[in-house]
């Protein structure tokens, strides 16, 4: 039978993990202090990280001192955090934020959480995300570049990532707005899951538009984590954006 869950649900599970090895912790203390130091902590008070996973971000946040809080709809991932931080973790929806309003002065979504849904739901989570800052407080949402993935785009392709080998199909669909990727991973011994992910890609001006709807105000956008210009052909849209 197939899984009838939703992709996000099936693709997010344990084994996920092994598939992005290389998105570790030493990965996310680079990642977490190029953005901390560009001010992506706000003012100083809580921080959340909106689809935390197993709390890689997380921990580095708090190796920083901050009062960093995660949130993630994948049980399994979320069983991966580390001990000393499960208490500062919460099983929630993007949509539907259990968090009273303004109570962070940054809120931090990474490695492609923004875009699971349609536009409406997607705008939705968003909203989410603005209620729960703070006056003044920052959005930081990693993004994918549009341009950059429909230029490099592989049909297909084989590779082995440790114990697995992976079976990749990928296409555009909904007039090249949405990359769809489906995945067959298989053990040495046969064993093997499915699953699809899917996510929109918003052009600059989308997700300007956007942000304005909700109530935030567009800051800059960067081509990676490194602070470089955004450009076509920039690794990712990193999209900096703040609370009226």
């Amino acid at each position: 039978m197939s899984d009838q869950r939703p992709w996000f649900d099936s693709a997010f599970e344990a084994g996920y993990l092994e598939l992005y090895a290389h998105r570790d912790l030493a990965a996310a203390r680079t990642e977490v202090g190029g953005l901390v130091a560009r001010g992506g902590a706000g003012g100083g008070g809580a921080v959340l990280d909106l689809g935390c996973g197993s709390g890689r971000h997380l921990a580095a946040l708090r190796e920083r001192g901050l009062d960093a809080w995660g949130l993630d709809r994948s049980r399994e991932l979320l069983a991966r955090v580390a001990p000393e931080l499960r208490e500062r973790v919460v099983r929630g929806d993007f949509r539907a934020l259990p968090f009273r309003g303004g109570a962070f002065t940054a809120v931090w979504m990474l490695f492609s959480s923004f875009g699971y849904f349609a536009d409406l739901e997607n705008e939705r989570a968003l909203g989410e995300l603005a209620r729960v800052l703070a006056p003044g407080g920052m959005a930081v949402l990693d993004l994918m570049n549009p341009a950059r993935v429909r230029a490099a785009l592989v049909p297909r392709s084989t590779t082995r990532r440790g114990t697995l080998v992976l079976d990749e199909s990928r296409r555009l669909e909904q007039g090249g707005t949405r990359v769809v990727k489906d995945v067959v991973a298989r053990t040495d011994d046969g064993a093997e899951r499915r699953w699809r992910e899917d996510v929109r890609l918003y052009e600059p001006g989308e997700v300007a538009e956007l942000l304005a709807r909700v109530g935030l105000v567009h800051a800059r956008t960067e081509g990676d984590f490194d602070g470089r210009a955004f450009a076509a052909e920039a690794p990712r849209q990193i999209v900096w954006a703040r609370a009226r």
